[in-house]
């Protein structure tokens, strides 16, 4: 037992030290949206994912995500443990369960783990987010999470996303469609970039005004210098 623990401890380090470097192909979230499809018996589904990497991406898509997800992103090690106390504040007392899941948190559930709630795999999650902290830098966390990100019902990604919706390009998104994508990342499969909702735009227009207070630096287009959110 002890070696099969050390062996999972080890090829799991590897896994991800080796995509520090390595673009994912995939991912396990997309894995499972195409077994989903399989076992439903839909024909006509399509996964869109297109890898880009950062200078192919417009700035405004870190600002719009960081600004949406995660404000604290280039202040915490994987985890914002004030998020997470008021989280499970407003869960004790609401039947509306409300997350507390940073951008390092989601790149690891959605790169390595199965969608769902369990001890297990929130055990898991958290390793992976801190080996995930501690062997990329956060501008790669980012560079992975714009590309595997679900913006839409099969649709993974910042390029797939501008190409499904607006026809162009990432590198092309304007700061008003970055924001719109970032507003539908709560529940991309409910809500629509295309065809924004009231509450979509009203969350939008809330992204764009955190925005201003996100800056990243000249040329790397890396890491955003946050602040919390009003």
């Amino acid at each position: 037992l002890l070696l099969l623990v050390a062996g999972f401890l080890l090829a799991s380090a590897l896994a991800v030290l080796a995509l520090r470097w390595v673009d994912p192909w995939t991912s396990a979230v997309m894995i499972e949206s195409r077994v989903e499809a399989w076992r439903d018996g839909n024909t006509g589904y399509r996964l869109r994912q297109r890898w880009v990497d950062s200078p192919q991406m417009s700035p405004w898509c870190a600002r719009a995500v960081v600004a949406a997800e995660d404000q604290l992103f280039s202040e915490h090690a994987g985890f914002d443990f004030e998020a997470i106390r008021k989280a499970a504040e407003h869960n004790a007392r609401s039947k509306r369960v409300r997350g507390a899941s940073t951008i390092s948190q989601q790149v690891a559930k959605n790169v390595f783990l199965w969608r769902g709630r369990s001890w297990a795999r929130k055990g898991l999650e958290v390793w992976f987010t801190v080996l995930i902290e501690a062997l990329w830098p956060k501008e790669r966390i980012l560079e992975v999470y714009l590309n595997i990100a679900e913006f839409g019902r099969g649709i993974y990604g910042v390029e797939a996303a501008a190409q499904a919706f607006w026809k162009k390009p990432a590198r092309r998104l304007t700061r008003v469609e970055a924001a719109t994508l970032a507003a539908v990342l709560p529940n991309p499969r409910r809500y629509r970039a295309d065809a924004p909702s009231p509450y979509v735009q009203r969350r939008r227009d809330w992204i764009l005004r955190q925005m201003s207070g996100i800056e990243l630096p000249a040329a790397t287009g890396g890491v955003p210098r946050a602040r919390k959110a009003r």
